[in-house]
C-alpha cells in the first residue's frame, strides 16, 4: 500500500512541476508587446525573402502543368 501512496505523490509532484513550466512559459509568451511581435514577425520574413526561390523544371513552365507552375511561382 505504502508503494501506491509513493507513486501517487511523485505523480501530484510530476503534474504540479509541469504546471509550473507551463506558466512560466506562458507568462514569458505574453510579455512580449505587440511591437515586438511584429517586429520579430518582420525580421523572420526579409530572413525568407533573402533566399533565393528554388529553379523550376523546364517541364513546369510549360505543356499541361502550366497551371502547378503558376501555383508554384506564388508560393
Amino acid at each position: 500500500m505504502r508503494l501506491w501512496k509513493l507513486l501517487g505523490l511523485a505523480g501530484l509532484a510530476g503534474v504540479a512541476a509541469g504546471g509550473a513550466v507551463l506558466a512560466r512559459n506562458e507568462r514569458q509568451r505574453r510579455a512580449y508587446t505587440p511591437d515586438d511581435v511584429r517586429a520579430r514577425l518582420h525580421e523572420r520574413h526579409d530572413g525568407l525573402a533573402e533566399k533565393p526561390a528554388p529553379a523550376m523544371p523546364a517541364e513546369l513552365s510549360t505543356g499541361r502543368t502550366h497551371r502547378l507552375a503558376r501555383l508554384l511561382r506564388r508560393g
